[in-house]
């Protein structure tokens, strides 16, 4: 034996399974390795083996399960039953809670707040209650049990009944529970109960006590208050009712839509339903209202019969049909309330698809206005509608109404178009460009055009019709401009829109490609000319595209023909137009100051009146100088009425196209070349 050794381990019969013989097989070697190197001498058949050692090789050979782990909570409230008696000002009974245990030993299982307990009982023993004293609930007294399973623990409790203006209640405190219930017994009858927390299940009333059973939802107080019915005799006096009945009806090709909104006013008794007299050959679809349970349609009769007596008032909606004729004489079937004693409304007719009504004929109504019939009708957009009120009476009138409608085949309606686009483009070598854009218009039914100018543009004048507008501005920044209408049955004649416009692009070098934009309007364009005007220097040829070349030809329009005409240019081309322009705030002084200094045309005024030109300059020059000062002053500037003349300068390109569509962008793309012949450098 070694000196350090504290026992001796015998293992030539030791029993145990394979696995534990090929561990101490190995440990064996292990020290007799050692052994041998510390060369001590030991008795053969014997290995000398620390305790410790020993220890941790038998926990291996033979592993021990893990302890398991501790439930979430120590217990759970799972139920609690009461069973209470009202006595005076105080309310005393029982409170069954169900407890159930999940942890070993003993655990504390709170008594509900609020509860005044005479005693407990456990298995029909009798148990204390121990105080709290730490936690949120101190001073709560508590249940102690120690063996886990399900437990019922019996409580004698007393509650204070409270008395507040004429009612009388309970609370029953909130607990942990899943499920609350709750059976009260009062030693009267002729009472109202409200309960707040929960659903009362089931409520009987003998001749001398009243009992209730209600559910409360556990995390909330259940409060039962009772006060002394109030009688109401309401319900058993005559039944005595006004109504207003408006129909509308939609007279299609095929059938008549009926749709009726039925308002009642109870001014005695309480009424459990109404009836309304229906017509032959009229089917009621529905019958929808929150009042409304039930309805039947019996002995030509609707009867409506509500969920509670109404005792005020109730609405309800009425939808139907029947079969009328296509066109010609029409009988249109009218509902009448019955047993009502004044019954005011009306009924409308509009004419669905292409038709009108010619002619009326009516008994027991009023002609009116849509408006006076209320939200269903006002509603409306058709044009051939005719509303009626009922006529008022004591007796009750005989109601009648025949309208005579006449059918039309359906027609496309053209509601807006550009019949003719013009536009005269002033280009300048250095990539300034004025254009003149205007439209002639039909409108029937548009309000405004939308105009789209290109990037960077800025607008100088509009002008409908020859008069100076102020254009409105979109979302998106276009312009909206006011568009005249044309009168009922009428045609919509044309009319010219003008627009001048200052736009920048790039400088032309000896040769290139210029891509010039016109604006973009939300209408379609069934032809389009464009003028343009560009540098002597230069030799200019149209790309293939949308615009072709061809001789000039005036505008076709007789909206967009000049008042009057000057002198022509080359090729026939017209040399000047006078135009109505107005610059606007918008162009800023700049831009129109740019404007006043471009010099005239010879072709822009006849020579032989150069007073006149030279008065219309000094016009134009003080209107600017107004504007300025205004500006400087911080007045807002309104539309200014400049009257100028289209400058016209340089050879021209006349370009037409077909058929834009809308919010299309007419395009033409320019080949540009010096050319040395026409006298530039």
């Amino acid at each position: 034996m070694s000196a350090r050794a504290t026992s001796t381990l015998k293992l030539r019969k030791m029993p145990g399974s394979p696995l534990v013989w090929i561990t101490l097989i190995t440990l064996f070697f292990l020290i007799a390795s050692k052994a041998s190197a510390q060369n001590a001498p030991h008795s053969p058949g014997w290995v000398v083996l620390p305790v410790e050692e020993y220890r941790t090789l038998h926990a291996r050979a033979y592993p021990t399960a893990g302890d398991p782990e501790p439930p979430p909570v120590e217990a759970t409230l799972t139920r609690v039953d009461y069973e209470l008696r009202i006595n005076g000002d105080l309310a005393s009974g029982r409170a069954t809670l169900t407890v159930d245990v999940l942890k070993d030993g003993w655990v504390r299982v709170p008594i509900p707040s609020g509860l005044l307990v005479r005693e407990a009982r456990l298995d029909g023993r009798l148990v204390s209650l121990v105080p709290s004293t730490a936690g949120k609930s101190g001073g709560q007294p508590s249940a102690l049990l120690s063996h886990p399973g399900r437990a019922i623990l019996l409580l004698d409790i007393a509650l204070p009944v409270v008395l507040s203006a004429g009612e009388e209640s309970i609370s029953l405190p909130s607990t942990t529970s899943g499920v609350c219930r709750a059976a009260v017994q009062l030693p009267r009858q002729g009472v109202d109960l409200k309960l707040s927390g929960g659903l009362v299940s089931e409520k009987s009333e003998s001749a001398t006590e009243s009992k209730w059973i209600a559910y409360g939802r556990g995390n909330e107080p259940l409060t039962f208050t009772w006060r002394r019915k109030t009688e109401d005799h309401r319900t058993t006096q005559p039944l005595r009712l006004r109504g207003s009945l408006t129909q509308l009806l939609g007279l299609g090709e095929d059938a008549t839509s009926i749709n009726a909104e039925v308002n009642l006013e109870v001014t005695q008794g309480a009424a459990h339903e109404v009836r309304i007299e229906i017509p032959e050959k009229v089917t009621i679809n529905q019958v929808l209202g929150a009042v409304v349970a039930d309805w039947e349609v019996k002995s030509g009769q609707l009867s409506v019969t509500f969920l509670e007596p109404v005792e005020q008032r109730a609405r309800f909606v009425i939808t139907g049909e029947t079969r009328s004729p296509r066109e010609g004489q029409i009988e249109v079937p009218i509902l009448r309330l019955v047993d009502t004693e004044r019954e005011t409304g009306g009924v409308a007719v509009e004419v669905l698809g292409a038709g009108e009504i010619k002619d009326v004929k009516s008994e027991g109504l009023e002609s009116a206005d849509a408006t006076d019939l209320g939200e269903m009708v006002a509603s409306r957009q058709s044009q051939s509608l005719t509303a009626f009120r009922f006529r008022s009476s004591a007796a009750k009138l005989a109601r009648s109404l025949t309208v005579e409608v006449a059918r039309y085949t359906p027609q496309a309606v053209l509601l807006a178009n550009v019949e003719e686009a013009r536009y005269q483009v002033l280009i300048s070598s250095e990539g300034k460009i004025l254009v003149q854009a205007r439209y002639a218009i039909r409108n029937n039914q548009r309000n405004f055009l939308k105009i789209s100018l290109p990037p960077g543009a800025t607008l100088w004048s509009a002008s409908l019709a020859g008069k100076a507008v102020r254009p409105g501005q979109s979302p998106d920044g276009s312009l909206l401009l006011p568009l005249d209408k044309a009168r009922s049955g009428e045609e919509a004649p044309e009319f010219a829109v003008e627009v001048v416009y200052l736009a920048r692009g790039n400088a032309w070098n000896d040769k290139g490609q210029f891509r010039l934009v016109m604006p973009a309007l939300d209408l379609p364009v069934s032809r389009t000319g464009l003028l343009v005007y560009h540098p002597p220097m230069f030799k200019v040829i149209p790309e293939q595209g949308a615009f072709r070349m061809e001789t000039y030809a005036n505008p076709s329009s007789a909206a967009l023909n000049p008042p009057a005409a000057f002198g022509s240019g080359a090729g026939g081309v017209s040399a000047g137009i006078s135009g109505g322009a107005s610059a606007i705030a918008s162009s800023g002084p700049a831009a129109m100051r740019e404007m006043a200094a471009a010099p005239l045309s010879p072709f822009d005024v006849d020579g032989k009146d150069e007073v006149k030109a030279k008065q219309a300059q000094a016009a134009t020059q003080s209107l600017l100088d107004k504007f300025r000062a205004d500006a400087l002053a911080g007045k807002r500037a309104g539309i200014l009425p400049i009257r100028v003349s289209f400058p016209v300068f340089g050879p021209s390109l006349y370009l037409v196209s077909e058929l834009t569509g809308e919010n299309q962008a007419p395009i033409a793309n320019l080949t540009y070349q010096h050319d040395k012949k026409a006298g530039g450098k």
